[in-house]
């Protein structure tokens, strides 16, 4: 599949007239498709999604696509405005998933730029079949990374994560891919909807591109409410490497409507605006993903940088994914992992939803107020008493419209416009209405949800082969009702237990009225107002959205049975939305309620209501719209999908059952023909003409044709090209879930029919049926609802049932059919028997003077309806339109609500206490009263007690002393006053006793019932408003008897006649008179029918006893009747074998009916208590085989049907039923009568029972391990008791579980007979059994062994396995001592010509396939690890290392805290086989399989453990992090390595070898734990690992130490194990009992099992190196690779996270020294340069400052030299340092090795000015200018970005050594980065080893060489003014102001001149003057 998001164009150019309407094509090898064209647009936006189907070829490197951009014109040719030919070069080559193409520029016919550019995103699926490009490295994996990764995150928009659900089965190459996807999908299990934990976590890994100078960003994550930051960073690019763990209990519905946030900060920023971009996820699994960052207070701002993180959820019993760190992380192209690109596709819209009125809103507020109205003359209106206003809520924000008060049907006509970013990460808009009120919180109303996944699509779901691309729409709806549910309607003062129902929480029991919205989404441009006011026109055009049209529902009930107890009279009620609600008084009242009726006995267990032949009918006449175009299609789409399920499940139980292949095809056949028939043959209607369409209906309607298309042509080529057919099975489901997911109807506007059951007033249960399944449709039959005029089964439940179901309030049989009155008249093809309606009315007496008469009736009137109040008279009666009276008025009086005791009882034992006093001391005398009941109520003489009609007596009256009573029945008590009678009871007579009593009983048995009826038909009752009996006592003072005048339909009407009954009610309310009817509906005929239900056995039934089982029965119902199975003992996989008969049943109803809708035959499963009630173990539910004719061949077959307890699987039952119509001669055709095992205990019979066979079961019971005690004893002496098919053996005693938990005898044996079909097998039982004194044996754990397939064997094939008795001689234990040995000081040296880097981590890299860590590894032929990312145990071939023997949990009784799961109480080591026997006893058996097993007493081993690493583990400081170490236990022995705790890390890498003995198998576990350290409070575990040792021990694969690939004897690969591979084939050869293995030609051949070996062979193209050993071992070695033992590896175990045995060899480096450097700045700087690697800004080093450089160059000969380690496998700087000042240790980081340059301008009174910076990673180096002239910033961007022919450019300093050059530095401004100046540097890397050869001194200090670095040459301008006023003077005063100076000079003597002079002349003047001569 090749998708093309065609986004937006940009630039258009304009037309002469206007703005073009721009249309985009996309042609791909002539096919092409097109966009919508958008009006007047010059920067047009699409969004669309084009789809082109390969039709299974893959791209080529020559593929490329035409893109086209038009000016569309509604007539004419659409005029071409650009072009533009994109190649999918990278995505053929699998280099590359998407391709996003942005600004990409159009090409006129000419090929000349136009000035517009186009914005597309390419993305491609290649097909399942596809062959990767052989040449390319990553093609092989492109398919593979596809599917693994489709679940991570879902493309924008398309919720169902992939765009193939509904595709065909390819078969191809990658079968195995699609294998491991459908795993994948079955192993995802489906979240309960219960509040669980989970752990989210989040990893920081780097920031890219981040906005500003100088900045130090921190990134703060907030979920759930939890804020969690990183540690402050400095730069731009900066790399966290954090991980965050957020631990929450919550539902799952609720967590993933959870975002997550990521924000940067900028921490040097005091500012508000310190905010630098933020992005907002939901709570999905994200891996390794970038994220774009933008201001979320701007969204046309763009990008503000990159964020890189992993986040994912993980729930109890998860295990978390595993992170794929590449090595080319920093060189990934960012653009093409983004997760969401939300500058791009993340756009803001506008969801306009339009409220415009609501209806049928309950009553909420007190109707107190009201009432007094009422009272003084007021309209009481409490119809009104709701203030009623809608919230919405979608993605955090929230809109309210306004309160209407005091009104049920509010209009608000308003607009709530909410801004979010689309598409959404929220899937659902909240739609809440709440009851305003001044005082007390808002009460919520009702709540429903808008499903965007519903109501929105992006067309990626569809395969839309036809080249139609409008399948996508964007979120839209209505205007449409959506209907409200919540508690029940009926309003009360006291606190709504259910009120969690109206907010949404749970299934709503009641309708709660309903909300007439509209949804429309706008992309771009923001809304006005919040909350705006609808325009008149919308109004007006909603208004035809609201035409109603008439409904009739009609219901008839059948049976109601399975009821717990008798209790108040019952009935039903039936509503559909606001029509038929009894109980609100603010609902109109119709005939939607049966008669009550009293429960009666079935006999045996529950209870039934005895409608025998009259069964009651309910009538709801409604008003709704007509939207059958919506629910026809539903329908339709209902009937294929349950055609294709009921056939999926034949072919799951044919694959379950192994039939024949041919018989397996043709059921497969049948399935995809019934499909593909279906699909052909059930279009879904048009929608052309339909009234009340939406814009939703027509893209549902495109959406479903579109996809039941895709599945038809899938099934198509399935049935002609699928080879393989059980593979079949997942598209098969896929298709079945799709056709389920398009089922769904939005805009539902019909409420659900609710029926409640009410015992009294009072509401008890409900059930709520979908309206569509029950709707009646004129478009097809299959368009009628599934169980439109249909029998259907319903179980009632209770609201907010806490037991999830354990109690079944009652089962009712239900016709029900819903139609438009238009269409009534075809109920009366659905309707069965005739119809009939009587009027009622109660006549009424009261006693007075011991005479009957209506003079006492006090308030009553002579006649009245039921209550009494309601005067009435039989002339009022008339009978309504289309009905005729059948009779006239006769007396009937209502036995149903008669019933006394002993009804329905076949047997019943009339009972009477005698009752005697005395004073204390004296004698006995009768009491007052002599005879009472047992509460001491006055009863009857026992000689008083008639035989009722209909009975007879079995015995006479005899007391009953099977109770706590002495030998003669009496009891004694004391009656303390005020009481008048005992209030208990004991069996001892006492002085002091004053009362005693004994109880007499008579049995008696139904006879045949007498003819006649009851006398008058009065009813009896003490009191006015109590209850009536039949029988009149002498205390009665009221009586009443019912009078009843039958109606039938006229015959033009027949049964339809039945919905004019609601004119009748208001007919009669007008004479204020209430009419009152009761509708029944009598059936014709009834039939007599036989049941037989075959229950032959259960399994893996829930352990409810304390001795770890239950003692099952199963209580059988069908109808009203029921039986029970006989009680099992101590099992939880019972076989009863037992025939259950119903002889006689009594069914009203058609039978043919009755065969296409039979009465379930319901199974109740109990554990029997001696003490107490019995506990329900699950319900299950089987359809019996209905055989109308008693001679029909076909016999039921037993199928297993799931038990079910409280929602979830607890077991399963294998059951069948046959119900048979009997013949009305007489029971000579039914089937014979079953042998019997036992008085009235039928077994199964042949034909239907399993067929078994002879078999032998081989049981190897090894021993017990890890048992708890039981009763605060411990288990010393226990034995094994095995069940299987009825046989039972017993082990030997283990005599002391302390020394040897082996049992003495390992192998047992029993003889069973075995059903031949796997699918009846009986399981395995086993049961531990501990012998104590006094003769005690209880049962301490058992375990249930469900499957045998796995154990099967043919017997005549000798294997191996067992033959370990040699092995423990093979290893030979050492001293019990204890090492402890860090593993870095032990590392072996290598060979001198070596190079550092080929070390353990080279060998672990080159396993692992990353080329660029192990250096020289591979090319040098040496081993390579087998490196597991499980445990070993986990590793398909080597079966769980369980090959000798099997690990089996024991299991014992409930949990103590009640919990469903049982307890682990123990382990069993053992195994099984089982075979077939033959049946002839002459045959000679089999040879036994459990034969020469190892010694089973204790063995001592030494154990060393190495723990290498540990990966993200949880933090446990407050800080974020721990301080983990080790804790190894043993047995009895711990090791506990505190001292070597690694501070503040989550991610430690130990490097630790531990060494202890142990005995075996005692000490089998081996617990590896890690601790985290804390100095002042107690160490907490982090978690830890369990290995078993036994296993590693008794396994043939050699698991003890794994083989290397070769044998060396030196050098890194040095073997290791204690014996030479020689030796262990010896051992091998001895242990398979072969021949030892000889060898030839100097070691170079050899012979094992009869095949030849020869060393070239296996080395003929491997390189030879220096450090292998003789050529004998190394091929012994090779031979035993071919075995299939365990490869030397390295092994991951789960701890929480995983361990990761990962060795760090840590290297320092020094770093590098710098020599000139010169600026291009501003005039007169005072420049100086500052350096720093990241993670150690403390050694942040500067030069000397170059002052007053006036010509913008500055000169420094200055060295700055960092000292580092760093990993050369992992190219990351390990850093330690304290995090604060207040921390005690230091904390490790790994970090990337980069190196920030700055250079700032000197101020000595001011804030220094920052002038630039540059960053260059030291792995991936910016190549360096050699020219100033040539340094730009083009250089830094070729690198970031990643631009493909510069890749090859970037160099790293760790394999240059040496670098020198310029690279250009940057600042940022306004937003852009601007050049800041060139710096010209020499990088040098050097090792810890050359550092004492070549020092160096920081700046020019000493050791001043390599090299020796001279004062620079700065002009003489360069210096400090303050320090040098000479200088200043001479460069900075004279230099710049001498020609001042020098005028300033000489205006000086000038000044001084004249004024001498004039200072002078007057003395000279007046010198002349007085001497003129001198």
């Amino acid at each position: 599949m090749l998708r093309v998001v065609v986004e937006s164009a940009k630039g258009l150019p304009k037309k002469k007239v206007g703005s073009p309407d721009p249309i985009t094509s996309v042609i791909f090898k002539d096919e092409k498709k097109k966009t919508k064209s958008i009006d007047s647009e010059v920067n047009p936006v699409w969004n669309e999604v084009l789809e082109f189907d390969l039709k299974g070829t893959p791209l080529d490197s020559s593929s490329f696509i035409d893109v086209i951009v038009k000016d569309y014109e509604t007539i004419g040719k659409d005029k071409f405005l650009g072009s533009t030919k994109i190649s999918l070069r990278d995505l053929a080559s699998g280099h590359a998933k998407s391709l996003p193409s942005k600004n990409v520029p159009l090409v006129n016919e000419n090929g000349q730029n136009i000035g517009a550019s186009i914005d597309l995103v390419i993305g491609y699926d290649p097909p399942a079949g596809a062959i990767p490009n052989p040449n390319d490295s990553q093609a092989g994996d492109a398919t593979v990374d596809a599917g693994e990764e489709g679940d991570e995150t879902v493309p924008d928009g398309d919720p169902s994560g992939g765009g193939t659900a509904g595709g065909p089965s390819p078969s191809g190459q990658h079968v195995n891919l699609r294998q491991k996807l459908a795993r994948s999908a079955k192993n995802r299990r489906r979240l309960a909807n219960k509040p669980q934990d989970f752990q989210i976590r989040v990893r920081i890994i780097e920031a890219r591109q981040l906005p500003g100078n100088n900045i130090k960003p921190v990134v703060k994550v907030n979920v759930c409410g939890q804020t969690h930051r990183t540690r402050i960073k400095r730069g731009n690019n900066p790399f966290f490497d954090e991980m965050f763990f957020y631990n929450v209990n919550m539902l799952p519905s609720d967590l993933f409507e959870q975002n997550i946030s990521f924000r940067i900060y900028n921490s040097y920023s005091l500012r508000a605006d310190s905010l630098m971009g933020e992005f907002k996820v939901p709570s999905h699994c994200v891996m390794r993903k970038w994220l774009l960052l933008n201001d979320p207070e701007e969204s046309s701002s763009g990008a503000k940088g990159y964020l890189k993180v992993t986040l994912f959820v993980v729930g109890a019993g998860d295990e978390p994914p595993v992170e794929n760190r590449e090595s080319n992380d920093d060189q990934d192209d960012i653009e093409n992992n983004l997760l969401l690109p939300a500058g791009v596709t993340l756009r803001w819209a506008t969801l306009s939803l339009k409220v415009f009125r609501a209806e049928d809103i309950p009553q909420m507020d007190d109707a107190f107020v009201q009432s007094l109205k009422g009272i003084f003359g007021g309209d009481e209106n409490k119809k009104n008493l709701v203030d009623p206003f809608l919230e919405a809520r979608f993605a955090g924000k929230k809109l309210c419209t306004q309160i209407i008060e005091k009104n049920a049907n509010p209009e608000w006509n308003q607009v709530l416009n909410l801004q979010v970013k689309f598409p959404s990460m929220c899937e659902r808009i909240k739609l809440t209405v709440f009851d305003w009120d001044r005082v007390t919180g808002n009460d919520a109303v009702g709540t429903t949800y808008l499903n965007l996944a519903k109501i929105a699509s992006s067309g990626g779901e569809v395969e839309a082969n036809t080249g139609e691309s409008e399948v996508g729409f964007l979120p839209v709806f209505g205007p449409c009702y959506v209907n409200l549910y919540g508690s029940p309607r009926e309003f009360t003062g006291l606190p709504d237990p259910y009120e969690d129902l109206n907010l949404g929480k749970g299934d709503g029991v009641a309708y709660r009225g309903r909300i007439l919205v509209e949804l429309s989404t706008k992309l771009e441009g923001k809304a006005d107002k919040a909350v705006d006011g609808i325009p008149n026109d919308d109004i007006l055009v909603v208004q035809k959205y609201q035409r109603r049209r008439k409904y009739c529902l009609c219901a008839v009930f059948h049976s109601a049975s399975m009821i717990q107890e008798p209790g108040e009279p019952i009935q039903f009620e039936v509503s559909i939305g606001n029509y038929g609600n009894k109980l609100d008084t603010t609902c109109k009242p119709l005939a939607s309620t049966t008669q009550y009726s009293c429960a009666v006995f079935d006999g045996n267990h529950y209870y039934y209501l005895p409608w025998a032949g009259t069964k009651p009918v309910v009538v709801v006449n409604s008003f709704w719209e007509d939207i059958s175009h919506r629910l026809d299609a539903v329908n339709i789409i209902l009937y294929i999908t349950n055609h294709l399920q009921s056939n999926l499940e034949v072919f799951k139980t044919a694959v379950l059952a192994k039939v024949s292949d041919n018989q397996l095809v043709e059921v497969w056949l049948k399935l995809l023909n019934q499909l593909i028939e279906d699909l052909e043959s059930f279009p879904t209607p048009e929608l052309e003409g339909r009234p009340n369409l939406t814009s939703l209906d027509i893209q549902l309607k495109k959406l479903r044709d579109s996809a039941l298309n895709t599945i038809k042509e899938g099934a198509k080529r399935m049935r002609e090209e699928a080879r393989e057919i059980k593979e079949t099975l997942t598209d098969l489901e896929s298709w079945l879930d799709k056709l389920k997911q398009l089922a769904e109807e939005p805009q539902n506007s019909l409420p659900d029919v609710i029926i409640w059951m009410l015992r009294g007033e009072k509401r008890v249960a409900y059930s709520r049926i979908p309206a569509h399944q029950i709707l009646f449709s004129t478009y097809s039959e299959q368009a009628c609802g599934q169980h439109c005029g249909k029998m259907q089964t319903v179980f009632l439940q209770y609201p907010m049932d806490k037991a999830k179901g354990s109690k079944v309030p009652v089962q009712i049989r239900v016709n029900m059919w819903l139609g438009l009155s238009a269409h009534e008249k075809k109920f009366n093809s659905f309707s069965e028997g005739t119809f009939s309606v009587f009027a009622e009315l109660y006549e009424n007496q009261a006693k007075v003077f011991g005479k009957w008469g209506t003079t006492g009736l006090v308030g009553r009137h002579k006649y009245s309806d039921v209550t009494g109040k309601l005067k009435l008279k039989q002339e009022y009666f008339m009978p309504p339109r289309g009905w005729e009276w059948e009779e006239d008025w006769f007396i009937d009086p209502e036995k149903a609500l008669l019933t006394e005791a002993d009804a329905g009882h076949t047997e019943f034992m009339d009972e009477v206490f005698q009752n005697e006093t005395r004073f204390p001391g004296g004698e006995w005398k009768a009491a007052s009263e002599p005879f009472t009941d047992v509460n001491g109520e006055k009863s009857r003489n026992p000689g008083e007690f008639e035989c009722p009609p209909g009975w007879m007596w079995e015995d006479e009256w005899t007391v009953d002393d099977n109770r706590a009573v002495d030998d003669q029945g009496w009891e004694y008590g004391v009656t303390i006053p005020p009481d008048d009678k005992p209030r208990s009871w004991v069996s001892a007579e006492k002085v002091y006793h004053v009362h005693r009593r004994r109880r007499l009983v008579r049995p008696r048995k139904r006879a045949a019932v007498p003819a006649g009826s009851a006398a008058e038909g009065w009813e009896f009752s003490s009191l006015i408003g109590w209850k009536f009996h039949q029988k009149e006592r002498s205390s009665d003072t009221f009586r009443r008897r019912r009078w009843r005048r039958k109606m039938a339909p006229e015959d033009r009407l027949g049964a339809s006649a039945i919905f004019q009954l609601e004119g009748a009610l208001v007919s009669y309310e007008c004479q204020s008179n209430v009419f009152e009817s009761t509708q029944s509906h009598t059936h014709m005929t009834s039939y007599m029918y036989h049941l037989r239900v075959y229950i032959y056995q259960a399994r893996n039934l829930a352990s409810m006893d304390k001795d770890s089982f239950s003692d099952p029965y199963a209580h059988i119902s069908f109808l009203h009747v029921s039986k029970t199975t006989e009680k099992l003992q101590a099992t939880l996989n019972p076989t009863w074998d037992q025939t259950l008969i119903f002889n006689d049943v009594q069914i009203y109803g058609d039978p043919q009916s009755i065969a296409s809708r039979p009465p379930d035959v319901v199974m109740e499963f109990y554990d029997h208590d001696q003490v107490g009630k019995d506990e329900l173990l699950g319900r299950s539910v089987c359809r019996p085989m209905v055989k109308l004719n008693p001679g029909m061949e076909q016999t039921p077959r037993l199928l297993w049907h799931p038990i079910i307890q409280k929602g979830q699987r607890a077991g399963e039952a294998l059951v069948a039923a046959e119900l048979i119509l009997k013949d009305k001669s007489g029971e000579t055709d039914l089937p014979l009568v079953p042998p019997k095992r036992a008085e009235n205990l039928y077994m199964v019979p042949q034909g239907i029972r399993p067929v078994v066979q002879l078999t032998a079961v081989e049981i190897l019971a090894w021993g017990l391990r890890n048992m708890k005690p039981f009763q605060l004893a411990s288990v010393s002496s226990p034995s094994l008791v095995v069940e299987c098919g009825g046989q039972r053996v017993e082990s030997a005693v283990i005599k002391n579980m302390k020394k040897s938990p082996n049992f003495p005898t390992s192998v047992l044996f029993i003889k069973v007979l075995l059903p031949k079909d796997e699918m009846y097998t009986p399981p395995i039982v086993l049961k531990v059994i501990d012998h104590r004194p006094f003769g005690r044996k209880p049962v301490v754990g058992q375990c249930t062994i469900t499957s045998l397939e796995e154990f099967r064997c043919d017997p005549y094939v000798i294997t191996a396995e067992g033959a370990m008795s040699s092995k423990m001689a093979l290893m030979a234990a050492t001293p019990s001592k204890h090492l402890s040995i860090n593993m870095e000081e032990t590392r072996p040296l290598l060979e001198a010509q070596e190079k550092e880097t080929v070390d353990w981590w080279s060998k672990f890299y080159a396993s692992t396939g990353d080329q660029e860590k192990c250096g020289p590894y591979l090319k040098k032929g040496y081993d390579t690890l087998k490196v597991y990312d499980s445990d070993l145990e986990s590793v398909p071939e080597f079966k769980g290392l369980t090959d000798f023997c099997d690990t089996f949990k024991l299991l014992r009784g409930k949990n103590e805290s009640g919990d469903d799961d049982p307890t682990v109480v123990g382990e069993f080591k053992g195994s099984f086989k089982v075979y077939p026997l033959s049946d002839d006893p002459g045959v000679a058996a089999p040879p036994r399989q459990f034969r020469e097993l190892p010694e089973s007493g204790p063995q001592e081993c030494l154990v060393r453990i190495y723990v290498v690493r540990a990966i993200d583990l949880q933090p446990k400081d407050n800080n974020g992090r721990c301080d983990p170490y080790i804790k190894i236990s043993l047995g009895k022995k711990s090791i506990d390595d505190q001292d070597h705790y690694l501070p503040n890390t989550t991610s430690p890498v130990f490097g630790r070898m531990f060494e202890m003995t142990c005995f075996l198998p005692q000490d089998k576990d081996l617990k590896i734990s890690v601790y985290d350290y804390d100095l002042l409070s107690r160490d907490e575990k982090v978690g830890e690992t369990v290995i078993d040792l036994e296993n590693r021990f008794l396994s043939r694969y050699n698991s003890y130490c794994g083989l290397p690939q070769t044998y060396c004897i030196t050098g890194i690969n040095q073997w290791r194990d204690q014996l030479k591979p020689s030796q262990i084939l010896d051992n091998l050869a001895r242990l398979k009992g072969l021949s030892r293995p000889r060898t030839e030609d100097n070691g170079t051949s050899l012979t094992f099992n009869g095949k030849e070996y020869t060393l070239a062979e296996f080395e003929g193209t491997k390189e030879i190196h220096q450090h292998l050993g003789p050529p004998r071992e190394r091929l012994c070695l090779h031979v035993l690779r071919t075995q299939g033992l365990v490869p030397e590896h390295v092994e991951t175990r789960t701890l929480y996270s995983t361990f990761q045995p990962n060795l760090s060899q840590v290297r320092r480096l020094d770093f590098p020294t710098f020599d000139e450097t010169s600026i291009t700045g501003e005039h007169m700087s005072d420049i100086y340069v500052k350096g720093w690697m990241p993670g150690m800004e403390e050694d942040k080093q500067k030069t000397d400052v170059h002052y007053r450089s006036l010509d913008g160059d500055g000169n420094f000969n200055w060295r700055f030299v960092f000292e580092f380690e760093y990993l050369p496998a992992e190219q990351l700087c390990l850093v330690s340092k304290k995090e604060h000042f207040w921390s005690l240790d230091k904390t490790e980081f790994r970090i990337p090795p980069k190196l920030i340059i700055q250079i700032w301008d000197n101020d000595k009174f001011s804030l220094d000015d920052y002038l630039g910076m540059v960053e260059l990673d030291l792995r991936n180096l910016v190549p360096p200018a050699k020219t100033p002239e040539k340094c730009s910033l083009k250089m830094i961007d070729d690198v970031e970005m990643g631009t493909p022919h510069k890749m090859e450019q970037a160099k790293s300093l760790f394999a240059q050594q040496s670098v020198n050059g310029w690279w250009p530095c940057f600042i940022e401004q306004e937003g852009n980065r601007a050049l800041g100046g060139k710096v010209e540097m020499t990088l040098e890397i050097v090792s810890e080893a050359d550092v004492d050869e070549r020092p160096a001194g920081k700046g020019r200090d000493e050791p001043n060489m390599n090299p020796k670095l001279d004062p620079p040459k700065r002009p003489e301008t360069s210096f400090f003014w303050f320090t040098n006023p000479c200088k200043t003077m001479k460069f900075i005063v004279w230099r710049r102001f001498k020609w001042l100076f020098l005028g300033l000079l000489i205006l000086l003597i000038v000044v001084l001149f004249v004024a001498i002079l004039l200072y002078s002349l007057p003395n000279y003047i007046s010198m002349k003057i007085v001497k003129p001569n001198v």
